[in-house]
Parts: C-alpha cells; sequence; structure tokens
C-alpha cells in the first residue's frame, strides 16, 4: 500500500479481513485476561505487542480502537514496559486507516495528428435505451423483510420506562410478540468452563454486544451472568426479526461461541424464562440447579 510493491487490492482485502478474524479471538480472550498467558507479563506478549505494532502505527485507527477496547488496552500496557520502550521509542497511534493512493500518471505529449481527408458524413444510428439502474442493496439482510406492524423502538421504550413485571412483561407478550414476524431464542455462552471472575464474564458479554450494534434495528435481548466467582455461566434471550437467528447474529466475528437454540413464545415454561430474563429478580435454573444472577447486560 506504501507503494514498495505492486498493490493487489484483492490480497489487501484479504488480509485484512483475516486479521479482523485473528483479532476477534484476541479480543475475546484479552475481554478476560489482563495478558494473553494470563495474569502476569511474559515473552508471548512482549512478542505478540510487537507484531501489532506496525498495525496500531498504520490501520488500527481511532474507530478500530474504539472497537477494540481490550487489545487496546493490552498493547499500550505492554508496550509501555520499559524493556521494549527502550527499543520501540514513542508509539504514535493513527487517527484513520492507512488509505492506498495510486500514484498520478505522467501526461504524455501528443505528437500532432496527421491531417486525414474529411471522411463523408454517416447517419447516427439511435441511440441505445439507457439499462435501468440497479436497486440499491439492502444495508442489512433483515432489511428485505420490510417494517414489522409493531415498531420494535416502541417495546425498548416501554421495557426502559415502565415498571418490568406489572407493566413491560404483558406489554411485549400482548403487543411486541407475532410469531409471524418475530422468533425467540434462548443464547448460551459455549464456554462456561473458561470464565473466571464474573464481572470478566459481565465485560465478555458487552463486548459481544458491541459487534451486533449493525443489528440493532432488527433484535433486542438480555444475556445474564448466573453464579459466582470462578463458577458461572452465561445464558439469555433474543427476539429477532425473522425466523433465521445468523443473519442477525453473524456481524459479530465471535457469533460462534454461542449456541441458539429456538424458543416457543405459546409454552409456559418459555414465557416463564423469558420474564426472568427481563426481570432479572429469580434464579436461573441450569441443568436442574438454581444458581443466582450476579449480572448481566440488556441488547436494545
Amino acid at each position: 500500500m506504501s507503494g514498495a510493491a505492486p498493490y493487489n487490492k484483492k490480497q489487501v482485502d484479504d488480509a485484512l479481513a483475516y486479521a479482523a478474524k485473528l483479532d476477534a479471538v484476541v479480543e475475546a480472550k484479552l475481554t478476560n485476561y489482563t495478558f494473553l498467558v494470563g495474569e502476569r507479563l511474559t515473552l508471548a506478549d512482549y512478542f505478540a505487542a510487537c507484531l501489532y505494532v506496525r498495525s496500531f502505527e498504520k490501520f488500527y485507527g481511532t474507530e478500530w480502537r474504539k472497537a477494540h477496547p481490550a487489545i487496546t488496552r493490552w498493547f499500550k500496557t505492554v508496550t509501555a514496559q520499559p524493556f521494549l520502550k527502550n527499543v520501540l521509542g514513542d508509539i504514535v497511534l493513527a487517527e484513520k486507516p492507512y488509505e492506498y493512493t495510486p500514484p498520478k500518471k505522467e501526461k504524455k505529449e501528443k505528437a500532432p495528428a496527421a491531417k486525414k481527408e474529411a471522411a463523408p458524413k454517416k447517419e447516427k444510428a439511435p441511440a441505445a435505451e439507457a439499462a435501468p439502474a440497479e436497486a440499491p442493496k439492502p444495508k442489512h439482510p433483515l432489511e428485505l423483510l420490510g417494517k414489522p406492524k409493531q415498531p420494535l423502538d416502541e417495546w425498548k421504550r416501554v421495557y426502559s420506562n415502565e415498571e418490568t413485571r406489572e407493566t413491560a412483561i404483558p406489554w411485549f407478550w400482548k403487543n411486541m410478540y407475532n410469531p409471524e414476524e418475530w422468533s425467540l431464542w434462548k443464547v448460551d455462552y459455549k464456554y462456561n468452563d473458561e470464565l473466571t471472575l464474573t464481572f470478566m464474564s459481565n465485560n465478555l458479554v458487552g463486548g459481544f454486544f458491541n459487534r451486533l450494534s449493525a443489528s440493532t434495528k432488527y433484535m433486542f435481548g438480555t444475556l445474564v451472568v448466573y453464579g459466582e466467582n470462578n463458577n458461572n455461566g452465561i445464558t439469555g434471550f433474543f427476539l429477532v426479526r425473522g425466523q433465521d437467528y445468523a443473519p442477525a447474529f453473524d456481524v459479530a466475528p465471535d457469533w460462534e461461541s454461542y449456541s441458539y437454540t429456538k424458543l416457543d413464545g405459546s409454552n409456559e415454561e418459555t414465557q416463564k424464562f423469558i420474564n426472568n430474563m427481563l426481570a432479572w429478580d429469580e434464579p436461573v435454573e441450569v441443568n436442574g440447579e438454581k444458581r443466582e444472577i450476579a449480572d448481566g447486560k440488556v441488547f436494545k
């Protein structure tokens, strides 16, 4: 991109896409841990931070750093250590990603053209009809479903401003949930055995929600952290536009770290579970055992 080698857009795009996948893994790891191996600085951190230097100087601008707070925090911490700072000096972080600028082509003076004898004028052929302009592609695949009868924003307003059990939950079942337009999904984190402190588990949920922001208009949900430090898990529910969960969740690189189970909104046990995921005032039942809710977040 700097002109040192021929620019190939496909190679650059492929490399950036691959880096985004790796960054998602590292971000998820560093959301739970201070450093790559655990809570102490190791050679792994020094080595990896050196690999990140060029990216932070050239490509990872302000917006990227806001979306990846864990990596940014870790990178600044590691590169501030005297062991690296004496070698790398002060690292200037990029404001915006580096953009390729093609070299300007030199204009060549045209040689005077030889005079040609005037050719007989030809009749102009009728102009071809202009091809119809292509319809703009939808910004999100769920946009193709059109607008639902009940705006999701109205439910979000009710949930935020009204008493949960007394007003919001009855309103949800009476006015918001329409199985023809919406589906209900139980969402569970796949790797509960790797979770440690409850506040770190809740930070993990917050990072996941940040990466789901492109689907804000098409779903609403809550995820709670149940249990205690070094013995906790993540579960919750989502109301999703349409009947498939994937288009709503695959906007987040780490969406496959969760499992998705479709729920029957007419089932009494389903309603009881969702009501509690909205109110957070009763324990969560996991494998027949009741676990207290320690924390949680709302995606709205």
